[in-house]
């Protein structure tokens, strides 16, 4: 069984995104995630009292439970900080995971953070450094959007980078038979509902699929 592992930003990124594909893979491979940043900015929409980055250390736990990720790495730096005065030394501390799993395919977001997220595209920058530094790392799976998602975006965010052509996208994931079982690991996230719901409603109107580029060696 080959192993893979998904770098993701903050916590909720890998049920949010690539939810889906997380799940269908973990049938066949070892799934590991790595959660770059402590998700401490985001707000607390539920009832949960605390310090809203343990909170969501757990809620993150309790999603991989559900989606089959057989373990999740956290690396604490502060959400939003993600800089280049950071990259080097988050590449190595990714380095380091990458080279006790020797996983053949690593996960991440496409090269604009799919929302202009700046962590989200700091992210997707130093996967790709690890990435072409490791041998063993045979594929890269950018998750990528689609032309068609941009217009059910709405004016949530202050950018929304085009979506990709039909022609630039790899590989489609039909992520309908896993479709609950990515609901699922999304409500786990419940601080998070604010974003859970409004994810879900623009879903309503979207096949049920997740999009990858991908780089191979």
């Amino acid at each position: 069984m080959s192993t893979v592992l998904g770098v993701f930003a903050h916590p909720d990124d890998e049920a949010f995104f690539t939810g889906g594909t997380l799940a269908t893979l973990a049938k066949e491979h070892d799934v590991y995630t790595i959660c770059i940043t402590d998700g401490a900015a985001g707000e607390n929409s539920s009832n949960k009292e605390g310090e809203l980055s343990e909170i969501r250390r757990d809620e993150l736990l309790d999603a991989g439970k559900i989606l089959g990720v057989k373990q999740t790495f956290f690396l604490d730096y502060k959400d939003g900080t993600l800089s280049n005065n950071l990259y080097h030394d988050i590449a190595e501390k990714i380095q380091k995971i990458t080279d006790e799993l020797k996983p053949e395919l690593l996960l991440t977001f496409e090269l604009r953070g799919i929302s202009g997220h700046i962590d989200h595209m700091a992210t997707s920058v130093i996967t790709s450094y690890v990435f072409e530094k490791a041998e063993y790392i045979k594929e890269l799976w950018y998750f990528c959007n689609t032309e068609q998602i941009k217009e059910t975006v709405g004016d949530y965010y202050i950018f929304w980078p085009p979506g990709y052509k039909d022609s630039d996208i790899s590989k489609t994931i039909d992520i309908s038979p896993v479709w609950d079982t990515k609901v699922s690991a999304m409500i786990a996230h419940n601080s998070q509902m604010h974003d859970v719901m409004r994810i879900l409603k623009r879903a309503e109107t979207l096949p049920k699929e997740e999009n990858f580029i991908i780089i191979k060696k």
